[in-house]
C-alpha cells in the first residue's frame, strides 16, 4: 500500500499524513512536489522545499518516499530525496525522460497513459529496461471514457492481461482512476480481486482545502479503514506476489509500438 497527499503543500500537513499511514500499515509514502497540471495558474508544487518534506518525512516514519518526476534535468536533484521516481500518465511517453530513470538506478512507478494501450504501456517500460533498470512497476489509474460519473475508467482487466505478458510487479490506482473518494475503497478491494500487487492512494486530513485533487482524498480514518480490510482479505498485499515460473524474467513483451 503506497498512502499520501496528492501534492506536498507544507511541512506540518505531510508530516501528519505521513505518520498517520504509517500507523495504518502503508509501505510507501506519496507526495508531489512537482505537480504536473493541467492548467498553468493551478499549483504546481512546492518544488525543492516539496522535496526536503518528503525526505523529512520519510525520516520520521521510516516510509519510504515515491514522487513523480517531470523533466530529464531534475532526476538527480528527485534521486537524491526519494527511494522510488514516479513517471506520471501525461510523461508516459516522455522517452528521454524514460531513458533517464533508467540510468539513474532508483526504482521507477511507472503510470499509463489515459489513452494509452498495453503495448504502449509495455514499449514505455522498455525504454526503463533498456537502460539497465529492472525494477519498474506498472500501474493502472484509469483511462478516458465517455461517461462522466467518474474521472476515469479504471481497467482492470488490465492487471489479469498485463500479468500474462510481463513479471514486473503491477498495481492500481484507484484515487486518480475514480476521482471520488467514496469509490476508491470498492475499487481497490476490486484491483486486490483482479491480481493486483498493491495500491496506491492519496490521503488527506482536509479534503476540501486540499490544493490539488481533494475530492478523490480519503481522510486518515478512511484509509485506516481500507488497509484493515486489505489485509484481512489478503495479508501478503502490499509484496510482490510469485509469478508464473514460465514468464520472462529479465524483460517485458516487446511491442511493435
Amino acid at each position: 500500500m503506497i498512502a499520501g497527499p496528492c501534492a506536498v503543500e507544507s511541512r506540518e500537513q505531510t508530516l501528519a499524513i505521513a505518520r498517520a499511514v504509517a500507523r495504518s500499515g502503508a509501505a510507501m509514502l506519496r507526495g508531489g512536489a512537482f505537480k504536473p497540471r493541467t492548467s498553468p495558474h493551478s499549483f504546481q508544487g512546492l518544488g525543492t522545499e516539496g522535496l526536503a518534506i518528503l525526505a523529512e518525512a520519510s525520516r520520521a516514519t521510516g516510509l519510504p518516499v515515491v514522487t513523480e518526476v517531470l523533466d530529464p534535468r531534475d532526476v538527480e536533484l528527485v534521486a537524491a530525496h526519494a527511494a522510488m521516481l514516479q513517471i506520471g500518465s501525461r510523461n508516459m511517453q516522455n522517452f528521454p525522460l524514460l531513458r533517464e530513470v533508467g540510468r539513474c538506478g532508483l526504482p521507477v512507478l511507472l503510470k499509463r497513459g489515459a489513452s494509452a494501450t498495453l503495448d504502449e504501456l509495455l514499449a514505455a517500460a522498455d525504454y526503463i529496461l533498456e537502460e539497465g533498470n529492472q525494477r519498474v512497476v506498472l500501474c493502472e489509474r484509469g483511462v478516458r471514457g465517455f461517461d462522466p460519473s467518474t474521472r476515469y475508467v479504471l481497467d482492470l482487466a488490465a492487471i489479469p492481461a498485463l500479468r500474462l505478458r510481463t513479471p514486473l510487479p503491477l498495481i492500481v490506482d484507484p484515487s486518480h482512476a475514480t476521482g471520488r473518494r467514496e469509490l476508491v475503497a470498492p475499487m481497490a478491494l476490486a484491483a486486490l480481486a483482479a491480481g493486483a500487487d498493491g495500491i496506491m492512494v492519496e490521503v488527506h486530513p482536509d479534503p476540501a482545502h486540499a490544493l490539488s485533487d481533494g475530492r478523490q482524498a480519503l481522510l486518515p480514518g478512511d484509509f485506516e479503514e481500507l488497509a484493515d480490510r486489505l489485509a484481512a482479505l489478503a495479508p501478503q498485499f502490499g509484496r510482490v506476489l510469485e509469478r508464473d515460473r514460465s514468464a520472462p524474467r529479465n524483460a517485458v513483451s516487446r511491442s511493435r509500438a
